[in-house]
């Protein structure tokens, strides 16, 4: 079965996507994951969600689609150019804070427990200093991160950070895991979501 033939991308996603094209960003995220993104954030109603690497916005847009009314999502990038296109395409939604930073420097301003979600997809929290973005979850709280298959634009060495990354996660005493096999990558090889549900 097709799971995209049952799936409407929010309509920010294809002038997004031409921009991305365009300005030959080749990180963003695939549909599949959009998708996902969007059920978690719905599954937080009044939520309030944290991006690590908003890129150019595509899985910004796919959040903000999953997102309720009195939800708020904070989307942090160090690179203003990929960022400005996500600003051009959702920053008139009131919800939506972008963050032109560092993701660490922005990490070590955060309160513990002050997020329902944390959506890694980023070096930043994910595979550096995993702790930062870990406590800054909600007990209930879900954190997310992607393409840890094998990327074309993984660097020399990198491939040994994934199996570290996933049992540091399964071995985290208030999470427990759930790695999934889920999209495609095309050109960006394939991704799999590992998803940590905060637990205590």
């Amino acid at each position: 079965m097709d799971g995209l033939s049952w799936i409407s991308p929010p309509p920010q996603v294809e002038p997004i996507l031409e921009e991305t094209v365009r300005m030959n960003f080749g990180l963003a995220s695939e549909p599949l994951v959009g998708a996902l993104l969007r059920i978690l954030a719905a599954s937080k109603p009044g939520g309030r969600f944290l991006e690590l690497g908003t890129g150019t916005g595509v899985a910004t847009a796919w959040l903000l689609s999953g997102m309720t009314a009195g939800s708020t999502l904070v989307s942090v990038d160090i690179d203003p150019a990929a960022q400005a296109i996500a600003a051009r395409f959702l920053g008139n939604d009131p919800r939506l804070h972008l963050v032109n930073a560092g993701g660490l420097d922005y990490l070590a301003t955060l309160p513990p427990e002050s997020f329902d979600l944390v959506f890694a997809d980023a070096m930043p929290g994910k595979y550096e200093n995993l702790n930062l973005s870990l406590a800054c979850l909600k007990p209930g709280g879900f954190w997310v991160g992607d393409d840890l298959l094998p990327q074309p634009n993984w660097p020399e060495g990198h491939a040994a950070k994934v199996p570290a990354l996933i049992g540091e996660l399964s071995r985290h005493p208030r999470f427990t895991i759930l790695p999934l096999a889920w999209a495609s990558g095309g050109g960006g090889g394939s991704e799999v979501p590992g998803i940590g549900e905060i637990t205590q």
